[in-house]
């Protein structure tokens, strides 16, 4: 490329550079504790890395430290996995959510390192097993849209969708590019000019993101003394339908079916649960009913030798596996280690593992 190109790519970098500090920064700002933030913050800095690791004229800029660069930038895509499970999916970073960023950067360094025949090989594999972690991550946000119950996160999902597609498409066509040996004069300048673009409009979402959309999951709560007139009646309705009417017992219970029952209009039922009772998705306020059912016949020593698959499947889990991760997720404990402290036994009692 002529100086003018080159110029042009340098500063489209350092705008794509900038973009990322200022929403790190922002995303550090705005509150710690909570996981979509420290997931975001991860994922800037490693595609600030990218950035300056995928251009011959930045990593001439940066010398010495091309090498991190480089290293910070091979996991990057479970680093944008791990954000999207964070922001929409209320996922912890934990030791399993952060496994497939050490992964993708162990598999990378063997691409880096090792045997120089392998090389191509081990890096079309890397692209190959990010397509599908940026795959499953475009799933996750269209899978849990329609029981979201946080209005910003709702209409994120869309324009977030779209570009994260776009981005998925343009950043496996240069990677794979690349891995076949692409040199063209426009390639880094088209890249850098990606990057500009992808980064300035992430900054100017989460720079002027509400509170809410990173605001940590709160337990249901008993509505509060000022509530309006309104908002009681239909609270109360709600809870004589979940309560009384246990409309949380059926399988496949959906926010619009119970708006319905309640006899709400559906975005006023979302406004309701998150609003008033605190929660951040529809499953997690139908399972905190499930799950409060089951630590009372857990606990219930008439229902020892009740299976636990069978307690799952009569309080309206499709499955033991969801049943036994929402219960760890509510209680710390399995179903099963919460049954033998509350009824004080030793040894286990027949039943399913859990």
């Amino acid at each position: 490329m002529d100086v003018a190109a080159n110029s042009l790519e340098l500063i489209l970098r350092g705008a794509a550079i900038g973009a990322l500090i200022a929403t790190a920064f922002g995303l550090w700002r705005g509150g710690k504790g909570h996981s979509a933030r420290l997931a975001g913050i991860l994922f800037s800095l490693s595609v600030l890395a990218y950035a300056l690791q995928s251009s011959a004229l930045a990593r001439a800029a940066i010398g010495p430290l091309e090498p991190l660069a480089h290293f910070m930038a091979l996991g990057g895509s479970g680093l944008f996995w791990l954000f999207i499970v964070a922001l929409f999916d209320d996922r912890e970073v934990s030791p399993i959510t952060l496994a497939p960023f050490a992964g993708l950067t162990a598999l990378g360094l063997f691409g880096w390192l090792g045997p120089r025949d392998l090389q191509p090989s081990i890096w079309i594999l890397h692209n190959l097993i990010e397509m599908a972690f940026a795959l499953h991550a475009l799933f996750v946000i269209v899978r849990s849209w329609r029981g979201d119950l946080v209005e910003a996160r709702r209409r994120l999902r869309g324009p977030f969708l779209a570009a994260v597609t776009l981005f998925v498409v343009v950043l496996a066509g240069f990677e794979i590019g690349e891995a076949f040996g692409v040199e063209a004069d426009w390639y880094e300048l088209l890249g850098a000019s990606a990057l500009a673009i992808f980064c300035t409009a992430g900054a100017a979402v989460f720079l002027q993101a509400q509170p809410a959309l990173f605001g940590a999951a709160a337990p249901a709560a008993l509505p509060e003394p000022q509530v309006d007139a309104g908002d009681q009646h239909e609270l109360a309705r709600l809870d004589e339908v979940m309560g009384k009417g246990e409309a949380w017992r059926r399988e496949g219970l959906t926010i619009g079916s119970l708006a319905t029952e309640v006899g709400v209009p559906e975005h006023r039922l979302r406004r309701l649960i998150n609003d008033r009772l605190g929660h951040r998705n529809f499953v997690a306020f139908v399972n905190a009913y499930r799950i409060g059912e089951a630590k009372r016949r857990l606990a219930d020593p008439a229902m020892a030798r009740t299976s636990i698959s069978a307690i799952a499947f009569e309080l309206g889990f499709a499955s033991l596996n969801p049943f036994n991760r929402a219960f760890k997720e509510a209680t710390g404990q399995t179903p099963s280690e919460w049954r033998k402290h509350a009824l004080g036994l030793g040894s286990s009692i027949p039943e399913n593992p859990g």
